[in-house]
């Protein structure tokens, strides 16, 4: 079967993980204290360089459950804030991907996209890609720990 595709070959809608039914076994997701979060659950951890690391959070992972396949974005694109720059694929529905800033992708996971399922392992341990802040630019936007647990709970 091809990503993206229902067994009748009938291409996935794909859908907001906000949107996903939270499975009541997984208990509350673990949400680390140093990093910045979206209301998308993106996780975006800030580099010494200035450079941003951006994954899938704990509970975007368990609320799409078995992650079979990733679509990262292209290294050197730029992107806006908000773009959907890639896709997750669960069993049970895919979901874009959304640049937390404005800036450049300047790399991508590739033992990710190629052992996707690891990011149900360890959301926080596996990054999706890297994006150097555009002039301008800033994470202002990005919420705290604090905030991004009141928004799943």
């Amino acid at each position: 079967m091809a990503p993206g595709a229902t067994p009748s070959g009938a291409p996935r809608r794909r859908a907001s993980i906000t949107n996903i039914p939270f499975i009541q076994e997984h208990p509350m997701s673990n949400v680390p204290a140093d990093l910045k979060y979206t209301d998308e659950h993106e996780w975006i951890r800030t580099e010494a360089d200035g450079t941003l690391t951006v994954g899938i959070t704990d509970h975007a992972q368990s609320t799409l459950g078995d992650i079979v396949f990733l679509e990262l974005p292209a290294v050197g694109k730029s992107v806006s804030a908000g773009d959907a720059v890639g896709v997750v694929e669960s069993v049970k529905a895919a979901s874009d991907i959304y640049s937390p800033v404005s800036g450049e992708i300047i790399a991508i996971n590739e033992e990710a996209a190629d052992s996707p399922e690891e990011v149900n392992s360890d959301a926080y341990a596996v990054w999706l890609f890297k994006i150097k802040l555009a002039d301008g630019a800033s994470t202002d936007k990005l919420i705290d720990a604090a905030a991004y647990s009141k928004l799943i709970d």
